[in-house]
């Protein structure tokens, strides 16, 4: 196996991406030399460039420069990509992103962090956790933090790696971690596995490469459909392993408290607990990062040791969460804007209910833009139901990705299967003069696609207002 030593000079195909950035980043501190290309600047681009990454934004064969060691692939570029066919034509080594983080990580003590909704706040908030009490680790984040400015941390004298286990094309299955989690196991990415039953057996799968001395943490949910000889569940029943009971909420803050079930039916408690955040997901995502610490540290929670748990218990009030994960652009007496980067139904529909709780007395706008031509055929009528919940709904064009157009399969014909009167489609160009005019009281942005790069722009024109 290609050892991290070996590699010299690398080249990304797809260096823009969250999950590529992340490795580039990584290599260069390591002081790799790291060329790439990707379609369009950005700002993850220009921080790379910054830190001594050299890259380019057009398929030319003459921008690589000579002596490249290792080529690293994402799966949005396409098999007739003029710089893929140069490294392949020229027999230079090749490797999926997946298997570059594999590569990383072999030897090291891992936390992966897998489901299909969930995994990124979780992973965020482990890292944070760890970080926080100055656990030396690595994480490979697949959102921007917001308490480092980065998807990457990266302790020089790092004893521990966190990642975000991601099940599209199977890529977790490249990892053996001592300690797995699964937030979620909802219907996605059926283009790459047809249907729920297999790509339940490849979570299963990923489970069955977890260390046997180590632990699953897997939610309550779905804990009946995977095996594992340690097998901890969590949630906010008493059925689960281990759950939580929200105290007090505010629009700013959750109080709440995490409890463990025992033999004798009379629970361990630890009360008290804050998060600077809101949102029953958050909540979760957090108790699964807290357990997935636990388990690593080998800590043991019973009602005499608060004392062990209390820096972790600290930290969760200093988590300031991801962007584009429930984060608030404007928060003010006359708006709030909040953008999130939903794009299952399951997930437009935890962030609905959750903002609609938090202002429950006005009416809450939704701009939502599908991402990807299969996932919008394949759960039309689970989005409407979703984005029904709405009190006015905008959709924008489908985000192809690395697809072409499905006949039919449309955000006009997703629009009339949405039983809500207040509903419109727009074009991008059109969106923030309609807000502008609309100057909604609570609005949310939701969407995997280019939504996001709309978002300073709304942020903007709305706070001109």
């Amino acid at each position: 196996m290609l050892e991290i030593g070996q590699i010299k000079k690398v080249y990304f195909l797809g260096i823009g991406g969250i999950g590529m950035s992340g490795l580039a980043l990584f290599l260069l501190k390591q002081g790799k030399q790291v060329f790439g290309y990707d379609l369009t600047p950005s700002t993850v681009t220009q921080s790379l460039s910054d830190q001594g990454a050299v890259i380019h934004y057009t398929e030319d064969v003459e921008a690589i420069p000579a002596g490249i060691d290792l080529v690293v692939l994402t799966p949005a570029i396409p098999k007739s990509h003029k710089e893929l066919i140069f490294f392949q034509e020229k027999c230079i080594p090749i490797v999926k992103r997946s298997e570059l983080l594999g590569i990383i990580c072999k030897g090291f003590p891992v936390i992966a962090v897998s489901g299909s909704h969930g995994k990124t706040t979780t992973t965020s908030m482990t890292t944070h956790l760890l970080h926080s009490i100055s656990h030396p680790t690595l994480a490979f984040i697949g959102g921007i933090s917001q308490n480092l400015g980065s998807n990457l941390l990266y302790d020089a004298d790092y004893q521990t790696i966190v990642v975000e286990a991601d099940e599209f094309d199977r890529s977790f299955l490249t990892l053996f971690p001592r300690i797995g989690v699964i937030t979620s196991m909802d219907a996605d990415h059926l283009d790459v596995y047809g249907d729920l039953s297999h790509m339940i057996a490849a979570f299963q799968e990923f489970t069955n490469q977890i260390d046997r001395t180590g632990a699953l943490i897997i939610h309550q949910s779905v804990a009946h459909l995977i095996e594992h000889p340690n097998k901890i569940t969590y949630g906010d029943t008493e059925d689960a392993d281990f759950y939580f009971q929200i105290d007090h909420e505010t629009p700013v803050e959750t109080q709440f408290s995490i409890y463990k079930k025992t033999e004798d039916g009379d629970p361990v408690c630890f009360h008290n607990l804050k998060m600077k955040s809101t949102g029953f997901h958050n909540l979760l995502n957090g108790l699964a990062a807290f357990l997935a610490v636990k388990e690593l540290l080998g800590l043991k929670m019973d009602s005499e040791n608060r004392a062990d748990f209390q820096s972790i218990f600290d930290s969760f009030e200093t988590w300031q969460g991801v962007k584009r994960r429930f984060e608030y652009r404007i928060k003010s007496d006359n708006l709030v804007y909040i953008d999130d980067y939903a794009h299952q139904p399951q997930e437009l529909e935890a962030i609905i209910n959750a903002v609609k709780k938090i202002y429950s007395s006005e009416k809450v706008v939704g701009v939502f833009q599908p991402h990807l031509y299969t996932r919008t055929r394949d759960f039309l009528h689970e989005f409407a139901e979703a984005l029904a919940l709405l009190d006015e709904v905008i959709l924008l064009d489908i985000y192809p990705a690395r697809e072409l157009p499905i006949e039919g399969i449309t955000s006009d014909y997703l629009l009339q299967l949405i039983e809500n009167p207040n509903k419109i489609k727009l074009s991008k160009q059109e969106l923030v003069p309609y807000l502008v005019n609309r100057k909604p009281k609570v609005l949310i942005t939701m969407g995997a696609g280019d939504i996001g790069v709309l978002v300073p722009e709304i942020e903007k024109a709305l706070k001109s207002l």
